[in-house]
């Protein structure tokens, strides 16, 4: 085998934390790790809309770490550009990328519908990246694959998942290319998780590329539900509401069932908690029918849905925002790029009793990255609202391992890989992170940029 013909493409996720897309050319396939969207800073999201550096007719295979929009939020465009492979992942992975891919469409046509009737948009008509047709044409090429089995490519190509945390359903892809193993790690889960098992490690890889969000951060020591209780206890004593923007995908499963126990033990004041997150309600349910990827018995998920009132429908959701007694409520999105969660912070963002909490990562270009920055006012949907809410953040909830948990994910390879390519990750986490690796293990990771090539 002449190793020289492996190629891979930096097509996102490099030099940023979003947009996640790796192609592999070797052998006469093409095989794309992972489908994302470009999410935060303007310049970025503008990327969602330039065409791919390579013909998606071309493209052969995708293979999907894990759910996430900026892992497979391009996917209908791929499709609708031409690609007629086949889109592989795990059950859980496919069940809620459909979710996610529906949902993100429907806020796009609504965004763009929105945009036309207040004329708050420099194109005429504004139109959605997708829609829900584009969808539909997307789903029949999901192809379902078991974990720890090798998959035939061709002769020369094979790859399998491997469970690693962070969200149901999430891998990383030992991809085996004549006698070179090349591992995605997608986002690496944390080892000790309320909700899900611990991550596997990898024991060989040639060619290594491992996520940096939190490359040169540390989470707290403090378990994140004892931060938890005492910040709801400081903000419920201002008598107001808590909105709490979350992602959708396993950490509004994860507060659910952190307020579920604090309400148990009543260390919490008894006020009423609500979801209104659509795709949360959905993912619920590949919680129930997917027992096997977490440690919640059906009787402990029934039992925390009960604990916390569900918002059906955008009427509800006006009603409860005009609500004015305390209350916390949950909605997505996790960074406050749209869906629900603007609904609330037109409401409370300028109220002075308000608190607005945040419990992940915010790159930079969001709403969340700009409140947590102080920003004293906050455009959306195409007007300004001043900021007089209280601001907090709580960062033990992440479901991403932090510098530590990334390095010793990396422990078990019996060897140094030929190469190193730190992804995923703003400039200074990639940089945290191949720090540490120098001083732990001796060996130098490349920090690739967007769009660049490199032979194997």
């Amino acid at each position: 085998m002449n190793n020289d013909k492996i190629k891979i493409q930096f097509l996102g996720a490099a030099g940023t934390v979003t947009g996640s897309k790796f192609l592999v050319t070797a052998f006469g396939k093409k095989i794309l790790i992972d489908c994302g969207l470009f999410q935060g800073l303007k310049e970025l999201r503008q990327l969602n809309w330039q065409p791919l550096a390579v013909s998606a007719k071309t493209i052969d295979i995708v293979l999907l770490t894990h759910a996430h929009l900026d892992h497979t939020g391009y996917l209908p465009l791929l499709v609708k550009h031409g690609f007629k492979g086949t889109i592989n992942g795990t059950s859980p992975t496919l069940q809620i990328a459909e979710i996610i891919l529906k949902d993100s469409a429907k806020i796009q046509e609504e965004d763009a519908i929105r945009a036309n009737k207040f004329h708050y948009s420099k194109h005429k008509p504004a139109l959605p990246l997708y829609g829900l047709p584009e969808v539909e044409n997307t789903l029949p090429l999901f192809q379902q694959q078991p974990l720890n089995e090798w998959i035939g490519i061709n002769e020369h190509i094979r790859y399998r998942f491997r469970y690693n945390g962070h969200i149901i359903g999430a891998t990383f892809i030992e991809l085996q290319i004549g006698d070179k193993t090349i591992v995605f790690s997608g986002d690496i889960g944390r080892e000790i998780d309320p909700l899900l098992y611990p991550p596997e490690k990898p024991e060989k890889a040639d060619v290594l590329f491992i996520e940096a969000t939190y490359g040169n951060r540390l989470h707290p020591a403090e378990p994140a539900i004892n931060s938890l209780e005492q910040l709801i206890n400081r903000c419920a004593a201002r008598n107001g509401t808590i909105i709490i923007p979350s992602f959708s995908v396993e950490r509004t499963q994860l507060l659910m069932y952190l307020f579920w126990q604090l309400k148990k033990t009543r260390k919490i004041p008894g006020i009423p908690i609500y979801m209104d997150s659509p795709m949360g309600r959905n993912v619920l349910e590949v919680f129930h029918h997917n027992t096997e990827w977490h440690k919640l018995s059906p009787d402990e998920c029934f039992e925390m849905c009960n604990t916390i009132k569900r918002i059906k429908g955008v009427d509800e959701a006006y009603a409860l925002a005009e609500d004015n007694n305390p209350k916390i409520i949950i909605a997505g999105s996790g960074m406050a790029a749209g869906g629900r969660v603007l609904t609330y912070f037109e409401k409370y963002l300028g109220d002075k009793n308000a608190t607005i909490l945040w419990v992940g990562f915010q790159a930079e270009g969001t709403r969340g990255r700009a409140l947590l920055d102080g920003a004293t006012e906050i455009k959306m949907r195409g007007r300004f609202y001043p900021v007089k809410a209280h601001i907090e953040n709580i960062e033990g909830l992440s479901g991403h391992a932090d510098q530590n948990g990334l390095v010793d994910w990396m422990n078990k390879l019996t060897s140094m890989p030929e190469k190193i390519f730190i992804v995923h990750s703003e400039e200074e986490g990639a940089k945290g992170l191949q720090e540490k690796i120098r001083e732990t293990f001796g060996w130098i990771a490349h920090i690739p940029q967007l769009n660049e090539t490199i032979q194997i």
